[in-house]
């Protein structure tokens, strides 16, 4: 039985006040709040087993080593990756697609080559890609979608050419929260030969991810948006694919030997691990999956496919009230505006009654150029969060509405 009550107790920022108001927190596509143990493990390793990993050969500098490896272990299981070679470690999703972008398309991609991205992409699946563009000239071909939100896949499957290198997509819209159907989409690609990258930033947190039957190549997510530290994330690659890749970045502990004439690179998946990692963000957001991995992934999605079920419902009995975003298969996230009222106006306003909003273009201006508006109020939903905060919601609304 999901007991959201007995969950909440393990989050203690949630028992916080704003502004005399017991806090709602509808910000987790941003970033999710951290539950104890993710906190504790943070401060029990700086505390008693903080040292610099591999190369040590004393005992703190092995325990830390141990650490940091088995937490790898943990990623590979959560994700279902073969091997462990197949996880790299980064700072979040922007510096995993920002590494593939610029190893694959320093490897692979030539003046005129295409790259398939979607219009509902965050902005650190299309900068970087532009950015290439600036350097090489390559292309960027964009999906199309309807006005539910939902990718038209004919369209999809008319954008590739014999220059189409790679297909970068989300998994699931940060703004829409449109789950895309990926493995559908990567079938396709394959079917022309043609490798994918999945943006899990906004999937990872509310799904069972299965980077194996979705035949993914290439696979990233954020540790802060799954209830684990900032600055730690994973960049998942197919080992076949992450041998034929040239490192990202150079210096200590990517190499084997280095001479001044020749540099020999270290094995998977140290070759794009450049520098000291973060060992104690990793151990943490090792248990923050362990956290989420105990109450069920399952279980999870179950409960905020409900929450956002009723948040639909309820939200649409408010007058003048626009959702962006209805697509058949949707997450825990709704955008919406009401009447005239400017989205930061709104957000403003709900915060003074304790309700945590995301105002504005939410890193994706193409889609809301789509939208045909400047930006939107958006709420997110998490495993913690209640029906009854919902109620609260649009209450605060419908009392800022009638300010206007």
């Amino acid at each position: 039985m999901y007991d959201v009550n007995k969950i909440r107790e393990d989050f203690p920022i949630l028992q916080r006040e704003v502004y005399g108001k017991p806090l709602i927190y509808f910000d987790n596509g941003a970033t999710t709040q951290k539950p104890r143990c993710v906190v504790e493990a943070i401060t029990d390793e700086y505390y008693s087993v903080n040292a610099n990993v591999h190369r040590g050969v004393h005992f703190l500098s092995q325990q830390a080593t141990d650490l940091h490896e088995a937490s790898r272990e943990t990623v590979r299981k959560f994700l279902n990756a073969a091997s462990t070679n197949e996880i790299i470690f980064t700072r979040g999703t922007t510096e995993s697609i920002n590494l593939f972008v610029s190893s694959f398309g320093e490897e692979f991609m030539r003046e005129g080559d295409e790259v398939i991205i979607s219009v509902m992409e965050h902005h650190s699946n299309i900068v970087p890609w532009q950015l290439l563009a600036a350097r090489k000239g390559i292309v960027l071909k964009v999906i199309p979608m309807n006005d539910k939100g939902e990718l038209l896949l004919d369209e999809y499957e008319k954008l590739f050419s014999e220059r189409t290198k790679i297909v970068s997509i989300t998994q699931v819209s940060n703004v829409l929260g449109t789950v895309n159907p990926v493995k559908q989409m990567v079938e396709t690609a394959h079917a022309h030969g043609v490798p994918v990258l999945v943006d899990g930033a906004q999937s990872v947190p509310h799904m069972t991810v299965d980077v194996r039957d979705l035949d993914a190549d290439f696979f990233a997510f954020s540790g802060h948006k799954i209830y684990g530290p900032t600055g730690v994330g994973v960049l998942y690659g197919k080992e076949e694919w992450l041998d034929k890749l040239p490192p990202y970045q150079g210096g200590g502990e990517m190499i084997q030997s280095v001479t001044f004439e020749k540099t020999v690179f270290n094995e998977l998946p140290y070759k794009f691990e450049a520098g000291t990692p973060d060992y104690i963000g990793t151990t943490s957001l090792a248990k923050a999956i362990d956290y989420v991995s105990a109450i069920g992934m399952d279980n999870i999605a179950a409960y905020e496919h409900e929450l956002t079920e009723y948040g639909m419902q309820q939200l649409k009995t408010i007058e003048g009230m626009r959702i962006f975003g209805e697509a058949e298969h949707k997450s825990s996230v709704i955008s919406f505006l009401v009447g005239n009222i400017h989205h930061f106006d709104m957000g403003t306003l709900l915060d003074r009654l304790g309700i945590a909003v995301r105002t504005g273009h939410h890193c994706a201006q193409p889609l809301m150029q789509r939208l045909g508006i400047e930006g939107t109020v958006r709420a997110s939903f998490a495993l913690y969060n209640t029906k009854e905060e919902i109620d609260a919601l649009v209450a605060g609304i419908q009392r800022v509405s009638k300010m206007f």
